[in-house]
């Protein structure tokens, strides 16, 4: 399975539910702030990685990580990435599309603009850092919620090659089609 977690930017959100889900971070408890930069693109990603799928690692269950920056399209970029996986002849069950955006804080928008937009690196990255870690249990329960479905998405691949591309939009939503 590929599993592609997307936000607008890619650098904070997206980075930290990528290392959540491939045992980089911890799943339980908050990282130290330096623990956030064992993932390469944390805060440092550039205007050349919006809308490019990045792998981030292969997870325990031999799943591919990836991240996504969508900007502002994840609208009409999602839809796309779909459409791409099945002309390229995937099954629609095996790549599943997990959004972070309902993770991000105001610190984080303040903190992630500052250090990546303005290129203030100095000022955005501590803000950033502040509401990375002050979101990281939403973001856990988040990744926690995708990697506790995996099983039963495997099972219902088995069942079912033609039902829609599953798309996880936050830890209170579920699978749609």
């Amino acid at each position: 399975m590929y599993i592609i977690y997307y936000d607008v930017g890619g650098a904070h959100s997206v980075q930290t539910a990528a290392g959540i889900h491939l045992d980089i971070l911890p799943m339980e408890g908050t990282p130290k702030p330096e623990d956030l930069f064992k993932m390469k693109k944390f805060d440092n990603t550039s205007k050349t990685d919006y809308g490019r799928i990045i792998y981030a690692g292969t997870d325990e269950f031999g799943n591919r990580v990836y991240t996504l920056s969508c900007q502002y399209a994840s609208p009409v970029v999602v839809p796309a990435i779909r459409d791409m996986h099945q002309i390229a002849g995937g099954n629609p069950r095996e790549l599943l599309m997990v959004s972070t955006l309902g993770t991000i804080n105001l610190l984080m928008k303040i903190g992630g603009f500052t250090s990546r937009r303005l290129k203030w690196v100095s000022i955005g990255r501590p803000i950033v850092i502040k509401g990375t870690i002050q979101a990281y249990p939403e973001i856990a329960t988040l990744v926690k919620e995708v990697k506790d479905m995996l099983p039963k998405q495997r099972e219902e691949q088995s069942e079912s090659k033609e039902e829609g591309l599953p798309i996880f939009q936050s830890p209170q939503a579920s699978w749609n089609n």
